[in-house]
């Protein structure tokens, strides 16, 4: 057996094989975590398209040792999902931009990334850019600018809400 640290690395290289098995060594663990936060009748859909988020954003994740992590919280995204789409509400903010931003090139994304960042005002950005672009934790970056730590998950919250509404609000206006 093949240690899932050695699975995931491969499979973010490329090697389809190690992605395959990475997809069924992971489908008990993502159906176990459904099965409490989805209703029973959306478990298979939200494996299924868990999964499918896996294999296509694998080369997304920084490290592997967040994996699980990462699985875990895509299921629950699509539990809430097709809970939302069953009771009749509307599709959320995250399920509108996710869709919207696959859409776009690499190069078109980076620039609306850029621009969106730029909006930002200076307190958020830069919580933002020590959280996501120096990789500092929470606990650090509430150290460096000197507020709480109950502020720096504020801020860094809604730096990346107003990154979010951004990225969306500037694909409808193209």
């Amino acid at each position: 057996m093949i240690p899932l640290e050695n699975l995931i690395l491969a499979a973010q290289s490329g090697d389809t094989s190690a992605l395959d098995d990475l997809l069924v060594s992971s489908q008990m663990d993502a159906r176990h975590y459904a099965r409490r936060h989805c209703a029973s009748s959306d478990i298979d859909d939200a494996v299924q398209e868990s999964l499918m988020i896996l294999a296509r954003r694998i080369t997304a994740l920084k490290n592997e040792a967040a994996f699980s992590g990462w699985l875990f919280t895509v299921v629950r995204r699509e539990c809430l999902r097709l809970s939302r789409k069953l009771s009749g509400r509307g599709p959320s903010i995250e399920d509108l931009s996710d869709a919207q931003l696959a859409c776009r090139s690499d190069e078109t994304l980076r620039i609306d990334v850029v621009a969106a960042l730029e909006s930002l005002p200076a307190h958020y950005l830069e919580v933002i850019l020590l959280r996501d672009f120096a990789e500092l934790t929470i606990g650090e970056i509430a150290g460096k600018l000197g507020i709480q730590v109950p502020g720096v998950k504020s801020r860094l919250h809604r730096a990346r809400e107003l990154v979010r509404e951004y990225l969306v609000d500037a694909r409808q206006i193209q």
